[in-house]
């Protein structure tokens, strides 16, 4: 690509935020330019972002797509095994060297992990996203708006219920229809989804019966059954439980609640599978934030809010514009957890891209977390509502993981890597490869061509190296690479980006879902159980009792979004390589309606992250002369 350059490498490779510093990023239209995009199609935010209007797709939308590549992984360790530095350097490959029109996708991180323990998340070493510390802060301002309207929305429910407790059936009505200057009530327009919800076919506020009156105005929410929380981009422990209404204008309105980080809110899962502005309103207004003490679902439309929420989120779902290291461009866009949501980026930045990119070119995004998480979600979850099709599926592997899966000690975030991590050890490297089958297997049974990127460390040895790639041909990859992305970028994954143009050149079978859509919510769970190595599935009596009503309640059609430890194939992050046997238990299910899929909980997951005794924020400044962010990681 033209506006593509090389880089001048040193070593030992710095730090990942002097590394950024020390590239001055590409006005964001030189990268525009490089795509043949119009600037009637994005608009600039400063000088190194820009937002990519939905318009932009429109236009090319007769155009071929070009290749699509998701890059998932084997089971990491708590330091994770370089997915996003694998993404970027992949790209760099692709478009600095090999001379391919490429898109990289990412989604955009959350501030918690920024200022809490695992960094940023824009690559590393002489992979990366830059500006970074743009990337890694507010952005163009989308978990902000994603904030702003899952809070409005929790507002609007304790309000509902304050109101409808202290008022009569008519007197609520005169107020949700309150008389106009021409002395007549009137419908608003999102009041006639709930007309038509309850199957009331009358135009006119005065043509309601007094059953209807109620039906209409009373939502009689069940305070017990709210699963809608507030948020906040910030990790916050003594925020995951509170007692609202404590004040004395509440009249003693109390409930117990919490906060979850923005990045858990259905509404960052709603942004990441929309396809389209009017398919975003559909899915803000369906979201069911509880029921109603007669077990009928309430939907943010029930409560009259869906499009406000859409209004404030109408700039957030135009996908952010931004550059790697070697001046390949890159879209940012939705950043949804890995665990209780599907952990991929959006819809809309996959299906501009493909189009941007055209024939011969490449998409790349990355799935959070191991294949077993975020590639069965991607195939599961994502390319069901998109209707987009991989040809290839990368796994990132390295050597430290894989001693870890052969019997390896602890690997624990912020203690220093026993000797074993760091010295030759080829028997363990050999002994955890059954974890790297099993996530070969896995995802060949998509119908995609697997490709595995070793992500070399300066500790790992020749003959390490090669024991991991001998055994990932002998799994059935189509290829496995050796690649040095971090501290070389670019050309250090040249061969990768070769070996991936050849797995999309020759893919043989159409994708292949894991289960279809018709079958039960439990089938589908035994399903994705299955592939795990589980031998059974037990459910707690709550979630059997949740299975129940979201049968009746005619949601059971939606895919499983299956929210489990990403340390191990199974429920117990303490089993390692390919554990099989196991019953998996299924503690709780939830549903994301507007997301459009149903979450098992498997075991207890946070959806607030706390701080630990010294954050990474202790490591943040600013040089006040440059205004440069300095600490970053």
């Amino acid at each position: 690509m033209s506006s593509s350059r090389k880089l001048q490498v040193v070593s030992p490779v710095p730090a990942d935020i002097d590394i950024a510093n020390s590239v001055e990023p590409l006005h964001i239209a030189e990268i525009a330019k490089d795509l043949n995009l119009s600037p009637l199609h994005y608009d600039l935010y400063g000088k190194y972002k820009a937002k990519v209007l939905l318009s932009a797709f429109d236009e090319l939308k007769d155009r071929e797509d070009g290749y699509y590549v998701v890059v998932g992984g084997i089971t990491p360790t708590p330091l994770g095994e370089g997915k996003s530095t694998t993404t970027v350097g992949l790209c760099q490959a692709l478009g600095a060297y090999l001379d391919k029109k490429v898109v990289t996708c990412l989604r955009q991180p959350s501030q918690g992990p920024t200022f809490g323990i695992k960094g940023g998340a824009a690559g590393g070493g002489y992979s990366q996203v830059i500006p970074m510390d743009e990337f890694n802060l507010h952005l163009t301002g989308d978990i902000h708006a994603i904030t702003a309207s899952n809070n409005l929305l929790a507002a609007a429910i304790d309000t509902r219920i304050f109101h409808e407790a202290s008022q009569s059936d008519k007197a609520l009505f005169n107020r949700l229809c309150p008389v106009n200057k021409e002395g007549k009530r009137s419908f608003s327009d999102i009041m006639f989804r709930r007309l038509t919800k309850l199957g009331i076919s009358k135009t006119s506020p005065e043509e309601l019966t007094p059953e209807e009156v109620k039906k209409f105005a009373r939502l009689d929410i069940d305070p017990d059954s709210i699963t809608w929380r507030r948020v906040m981009d910030v990790n916050d422990r003594f925020l995951r439980k509170i007692t609202v209404g404590q004040g004395p204008e509440e009249k003693g309105m109390t409930r117990e609640t919490g906060f979850d980080i923005s990045v858990a809110s259905e509404i960052m899962a709603v942004l990441a599978l929309t396809t389209s502005l009017g398919d975003m309103r559909e899915r803000l207004g369906k979201m069911v934030i509880g029921n109603s003490k007669a077990g009928e679902p309430i939907t943010a439309d029930d409560l009259g809010v869906g499009g406000a929420l859409t209004v404030l989120m109408k700039d957030a779902i135009h996908p952010t514009l931004m550059q790697t290291l070697e001046g390949t461009p890159v879209l940012v866009h939705a950043g949804p957890f890995a665990n209780i949501a599907h952990g991929n980026s959006s819809i809309v930045a996959d299906k501009i891209a493909l189009k941007l990119v055209g024939p011969g070119g490449f998409v790349v995004t990355e799935a959070g977390f191991g294949s077993d998480i975020g590639t069965e979600k991607f195939m599961n979850i994502k390319c069901r509502y998109s209707g987009l099709t991989p040809q290839c599926a990368i796994v990132v592997a390295t050597v430290r993981a894989l001693k870890m899966h052969g019997g390896g000690p602890d690997v624990v975030a912020g203690r220093p890597l026993d000797r074993a991590y760091v010295s030759e050890k080829v028997s363990l490297v050999e002994a955890g490869c059954v974890n790297l089958a099993k996530h070969i297997a896995n995802t060949k049974a998509y119908g995609v061509n697997v490709v595995v990127a070793v992500n070399m460390f300066s500790t790992d040895s020749e003959a390490e190296l090669n024991a991991v790639r001998k055994f990932s041909m002998e799994a059935g990859a189509f290829d496995a690479v050796i690649c040095s992305h971090h501290a070389h970028g670019g050309k250090g994954a040249v061969d990768l980006g070769i070996a991936v143009e050849k797995a999309c050149q020759n893919v043989t079978q159409p994708l292949r879902f894991l289960y279809p859509l018709e079958i039960s919510i439990k089938d589908k769970i035994e399903a994705i159980a299955k592939s795990y190595g589980a031998s059974g599935v037990e459910y707690s009596d709550q979630a059997e009792k949740q299975i129940e009503m979201y049968t009746q309640q005619g949601f059971s059609n939606l895919p499983i979004c299956m929210s489990k430890t990403q340390y191990s194939f199974s429920h117990d992050a303490s089993k390692k390589g390919a554990p099989t046997g196991f019953v998996l238990p299924i503690r709780d299910v939830r549903g994301s309606i507007g997301a459009g899929f149903i979450y098992p909980l498997v075991g207890t997951m946070s959806t607030m992250p706390g701080l630990p005794t010294r954050p990474c924020f202790y490591e943040i400044d600013i040089d006040t002369v440059t205004g440069k962010v300095r600490g970053l990681s």
